[in-house]
């Protein structure tokens, strides 16, 4: 096995080990012991008053008592590291399927969201691995505008990698903080303060630039690029909307049933756009399936990376917010 390989695998494990101990469930504590008389008494330990314990439990967890999120920190570097091999993936599969003369982008992005709702519905079936959500149909429909956003730029991306080269998609969509910014000035009535308004101006540059040198220019990617960047930017405003829903997200249950849901929805949201372009084709990309090592083994790991990197992603947007996400995205491209 070469070591491309071993690090994809590893990368995969540790994506998916991420993935579902956020989704699993805590187990209670034990009640303390209860004492004749009725006194209950939590345990104390030798030399530890319960001022100083619950001191250390607090600078252990991090987050407002001033010490570092590491869980946060895990959440990241699963992310970035997902996002990597299934950037490789992603674009080998599309090359294998005929690259932008013939190939199948619709299919190949269809099929990725396909791959995640097997996994979401797996991980709901097997035992204690993620409880079931308890929603309303009126919830659905509140999930709906985020699946509906992640699944078009998520597709507008592979449009835009299938149509030109994987670093100018990159660059492209490393605009995705003033995408963000603007619409969450001017849409969701979120204010910025002018040294952020200022910070976006290299972040502009430096894509005009590396766009000027980029040898692999093509108009369509850019649309496509720009398109994603739109929709991403309104899937993290809504997304952060949804999680802020009072009582949505204690009948939701976690923020991986969330995605697992605007997965679901997402794919029945990419349906008909793969029924209009590429259904009648589906009996020639089934044939290079079988044959195609390259196409099968490419196609079915770029979406298990696909969703387990998103899910993650997801989880740093409860910890943190949409714009700090978009600037993620940026350092992680």
């Amino acid at each position: 096995r070469s070591p491309t390989n071993l690090m994809a695998r590893l990368a995969l494990a540790i994506c998916g080990a991420l993935a579902v101990a956020s989704g699993a469930s805590v187990v209670p504590a034990r009640p303390a012991l209860r004492l004749r008389g009725g006194d209950a008494r939590a345990p104390v330990t030798t030399g530890q008053t319960r001022a100083e314990s619950q001191t250390k439990k607090l600078s252990v967890r991090g987050g407002k008592a001033g010490g570092i999120d590491y869980q946060l920190i895990l959440y990241f570097l699963g992310w970035y590291v997902g996002n990597y091999f299934y950037t490789l993936n992603n674009k080998l599969a599309l090359t294998a399927s005929g690259g932008a003369k013939d190939g199948f982008p619709v299919t190949i992005g269809f099929l990725q969201m396909v791959i995640g709702t097997i996994y979401a519905l797996f991980a709901w079936t097997a035992p204690d691995m993620r409880p079931l959500p308890n929603v309303t149909p009126k919830d659905l429909l509140d999930v709906l505008p985020v699946a509906a956003c992640a699944a078009g730029a998520h597709l507008s991306s592979i449009l835009s990698m299938n149509l030109g080269a994987v670093s100018f998609a990159q660059i492209v969509k490393a605009s995705e903080p003033a995408f963000a910014a603007a619409i969450g000035v001017g849409l969701y009535g979120k204010t910025l303060s002018m040294n952020k308004w200022l910070c976006l101006i290299p972040v502009i540059g430096g894509v005009c630039l590396a766009s000027l040198k980029e040898l692999d220019f093509s108009v369509w990617a850019l649309l496509a690029a720009c398109v994603a960047n739109v929709l991403a930017a309104f899937r993290s405003n809504e997304n952060k909307k949804l999680m802020d829903t009072p009582g949505l997200r204690d009948r939701i249950g976690s923020t991986g049933n969330q995605f697992a849901l605007s997965t679901i929805l997402g794919t029945i949201s990419l349906l008909p756009f793969w029924l209009v372009f590429e259904a009648k084709r589906f009996g020639t990309f089934v044939e290079l399936f079988k044959s195609s090592k390259a196409l099968s083994s490419n196609l079915i790991t770029s979406g298990l990376y696909f969703y387990l990197y998103n899910e993650l992603s997801t989880l740093t947007i409860k910890k943190t917010s949409a714009t700090t996400q978009s600037v993620a995205n940026t350092a992680k491209r």
